[in-house]
């Protein structure tokens, strides 16, 4: 794992401040490598403070990466490009980011403490970012259908116990 890069979210945000840099894959915590098929490769991110519209807080996180998930058909590694721009707007209490989240369903909000891990931050977003259950368009090899082809079709063997024995 990664040495953390801490930041104090509020000040970084209020100077406008910017963050970027690249982490390698494979170094990025195992709940990150759970859903890839292979660590390697890096990811470029770009974090940048400033206030929004209505004057709040916010920090936004763009994050580039070619990563290799795993395909649910065929169970093969395939490529995946990540591509995400996330605004996180900042609260300093728990009422006033519950209260702006029930005026805008739409928000990402979190609490500031005093002391942001901007990786931790980074691989949350790429576990949002990653997709449920990627498949390729078509696999090389069909998995499903080798077993399939190995065992009866569940539903003639049924109609055979259906048949009177004197057949």
């Amino acid at each position: 794992m990664s040495k953390p890069i801490l930041i104090d979210p509020l000040k970084f945000a209020r100077e406008g401040r910017s963050l970027s840099g690249a982490l390698p894959v494979g170094g990025l915590d195992e709940r990150v490598h759970g859903d890839l098929s292979d660590t390697s490769g890096e990811v470029s991110y770009q974090l940048d403070g400033f206030r929004d519209e209505l004057q709040r807080l916010a920090l936004r996180i763009r994050l580039t990466a070619a990563l290799q998930v795993t395909c649910q058909r065929c169970l093969d590694g395939m490529p995946f490009s990540l591509d995400t721009d996330s605004v996180l707007t900042l609260f300093a209490s728990q009422e006033k980011l519950d209260e702006a989240c029930e005026q805008d369903e739409e928000l990402d909000a979190i609490l500031a403490e005093p002391e942001l891990d901007v990786i931790a931050l980074i691989e949350d977003e790429i576990i949002m970012g990653l997709p449920h259950s990627p498949k390729h368009d078509e696999c090389s090899r069909d998995t499903l259908s080798l077993a399939k082809a190995d065992k009866p079709n569940p539903f003639a063997v049924l109609a055979a116990l259906k048949r009177p024995k004197s057949e």
